[in-house]
């Protein structure tokens, strides 16, 4: 059975997606793997996120974490100015048989769809 590439539709185009985890965020800022960059989690890290963020004009960003790692980026992205919603971890979409790092990067592109 062959696997089809399903693109969400975009409803805003200056949205990104996080995937915060305990080791690293995957942050992406379109539906394309090239659209998603892994990023650490200590203070310079986050500023990265933010400056990363500002260079492809996003201006809300939706977060999914399990556990409380989100709360340093949340204050971060809030300081430079950035519209953030968290979404419940339960209820984001799980792809299942693909490798880890491209696991989590479809789903950082399913937060997106928020």
């Amino acid at each position: 059975m062959e696997k089809k590439n399903v693109k969400m539709e975009v409803i805003n185009h200056h949205c990104a997606g996080i995937d915060i985890g305990s080791r690293s965020h995957f942050v992406a800022v379109g539906q394309e793997l090239s659209d998603v960059r892994e990023f650490g989690v200590y203070a310079d890290d986050l500023v990265s996120i933010c400056h990363w963020l500002d260079e492809y004009g996003i201006t809300s960003v939706a977060m999914e974490s399990t556990g409380s790692y989100w709360q340093n980026l949340y204050v971060e992205l809030i300081r430079h100015g950035f519209e953030v919603v968290l979404a419940n971890g339960k209820f984001t979409k799980e792809r299942i048989g693909l490798h880890l790092l491209r696991k989590l990067r479809i789903k950082c592109r399913n937060i997106l769809s928020y």
